[in-house]
């Protein structure tokens, strides 16, 4: 059984699916939900065996359409396509209804989702070791696509920025962490300067969990309102891909903002489906 360090991220099984489910702040909760789906549940086969979310890996464009249309059904906008973008490792974040005109092809790594316009929808940006960073604000929500180049750039700051005011919470999702990420002298002294010589280890080996952490402080969160359920993509490849791990023909899970306006699903608790 796999249990997140936080109990503010728990194991559910919606539909059959087995997720991450995010506690919101109850305000929010009453319009949105956040889950980060696992590689368990879906019809692709092979290395991308089973619930890939990306069209742009090489799976089968089928298998992946029925996969986000499984997700999308499961949190209750049955109605509407997942929609997602062309993440480039960048800072660029754009509003939900750019992404939705685009179609998946929006060259951006986060979106702000506000769910008072945007209703009954599912968001999703997808990772295989890249940090998923949600951005909880008193309305709306940042979903962000943090690899290390979109960190050292700034991605948290833009998404923080692109609210509609300060965040209240964040949630860092399943991802490489600091005991699998052996990366190169010049990269680890990178952020070292940027971030701390405590976010670099013996390898050099890189924390982004705290890099991505102490950006978060700086965009005014304090350290009790960052969830991180310290779930490694590269140590758990049971439930996750790893693109460090599998290399690049394998999938991508995802991290899933939906809205309310579509059908409500209730998600029961479960334990031990990991």
């Amino acid at each position: 059984m796999i249990t997140p360090s936080d109990t503010r991220l728990q194991s559910v099984l919606v539909r059959s699916l087995p997720l991450f489910r995010a506690e919101m702040p109850a305000e929010t909760a009453r319009r949105a939900g956040l889950v980060f789906t696992t590689r368990k549940g879906g019809v692709s086969e092979g290395p991308f065996s089973a619930l890939n979310l990306s069209p742009h890996v090489g799976d089968d464009v089928e298998a992946v359409t029925a996969n986000r249309r499984r997700v999308a059904r499961a949190l209750g906008a049955p109605g509407r396509s997942m929609v997602s973008l062309l993440q480039v490792h960048g800072t660029r974040v754009v509003e939900f209804p750019e992404a939705d005109r685009e179609g998946g092809r929006a060259q951006a790594d986060g979106v702000i989702v506000r769910p008072h316009r945007d209703r009954g929808v599912a968001v999703a940006l997808l990772y295989a070791d890249c940090v998923p960073v949600v951005l909880v604000g008193e309305e709306d929500v940042a979903i962000l696509h943090c690899g290390w180049k979109g960190l050292l750039a700034g991605v948290i700051a833009s998404g923080a920025r692109a609210l509609a005011e300060r965040p209240r919470m964040a949630f860092i999702g399943p991802s490489i962490g600091p005991c699998c990420y052996e990366v190169g002298s010049e990269l680890a002294a990178a952020f070292s300067e940027r971030f701390g010589p405590d976010v670099v280890g013996e390898g050099p080996r890189l924390d982004l969990w705290a890099s991505a952490s102490r950006a978060l402080e700086e965009a005014g969160l304090e350290r009790g309102s960052v969830v991180n359920g310290r779930l490694c993509s590269h140590c758990l490849p049971d439930l996750f891909y790893s693109h460090r791990r599998e290399g690049p023909a394998t999938g991508r899970h995802g991290a899933v903002v939906y809205t309310h306006g579509g059908e409500r699903v209730e998600q029961a608790p479960r334990d031990g489906w990991s």
